[in-house]
């Protein structure tokens, strides 16, 4: 078959922590880009030992093995789009943000991992900086919930009306786009808001009752990543990666897997319920 003819997937690359656990970081990732449609490629930043309950440890990759995989991957296959989660420090963080410049990497989507679902610390402070000097100005869209993008602004983000300036504030840090998300407001609605092109689009969200909320972030993220390398613009590609995840949340409600906050069902649309 000629080269020039032969089918071509949509790539998706996740820069992450690995979860033992398999609910978050890039196995998360990975089984959304699938899900998605897209080949997915990853890029592990640290190790982390954790399952339902909590993270019981976490070991950093070193950075220049960080920079062997990422240039493995880019000089050789290449990407549609990067996803990036867990970066854990500031010598990794700005190992990523130089390889990412070095190759003009398009299509970046930051989910600025800091807390894990149990409130463990991911995220050391001094890469805070870093990643808001180094990583963002190279984003297409941020995706902080609330006590991320409190972290990253220094002040506290604690409803619904506080989300548009801290989305304005956010944007001046680099990034084309900002999404914060909404899961921790204190309300019956799990409303999330998206500020592109100028323009602020609210998207309104029933809660789902259910413990398995591990990995939300990391797969809505994930999912956003997918669909813009399939091409779609931002406010699409947002609503899309949004049906995915509240599809995902609503029928993972029906399983039962561990003790604590079990994952959401990223290959709903494909399994047999």
């Amino acid at each position: 078959m000629n080269e020039l003819s032969q089918k071509q997937y949509f790539k998706v690359l996740t820069i992450a922590g690995s979860d033992s656990g398999g609910g978050a970081g890039i196995q998360a990732d990975l089984k959304t880009f699938s899900a998605l449609g897209c080949y997915g490629m990853s890029v592990i930043t640290a190790l982390t030992a954790q399952n339902t309950m909590g993270v019981k440890s976490i070991h950093s990759v070193d950075s220049n093995f960080i920079k062997d995989q990422l240039e493995a991957v880019l000089e050789d296959i290449g990407t549609d789009a990067v996803k990036i989660g867990m970066l854990h420090s500031s010598e990794i963080t700005g190992t990523v943000a130089k390889i990412l410049r070095k190759y003009k990497v398009q299509k970046i989507v930051i989910d600025p991992v800091m807390f894990s679902k149990s409130g463990d610390q991911l995220l050391k402070h001094e890469a805070i900086e870093s990643l808001k000097e180094d990583l963002f100005p190279l984003a297409d869209v941020i995706t902080p919930n609330l006590p991320e993008a409190s972290s990253l602004l220094g002040s506290r983000i604690l409803r619904k009306e506080q989300m548009q300036q801290a989305a304005e504030d956010l944007l001046k840090l680099g990034p084309k786009a900002i999404l914060i998300k909404g899961g921790h407001l204190s309300t019956e609605k799990s409303d999330d808001l998206l500020l592109a092109n100028n323009f602020f689009t609210w998207f309104e969200q029933s809660r789902i009752k259910t413990v398995n909320t591990h990995g939300t972030g990391c797969t809505l993220s994930s999912a956003i990543a997918a669909h813009l390398a399939q091409g779609h613009g931002i406010e699409k590609t947002v609503k899309l990666a949004k049906e995915y995840l509240t599809n995902a949340l609503e029928i993972g409600s029906h399983y039962k897997i561990g003790q604590g906050h079990g994952p959401v069902h990223h290959f709903h649309h494909w399994w047999e319920i």
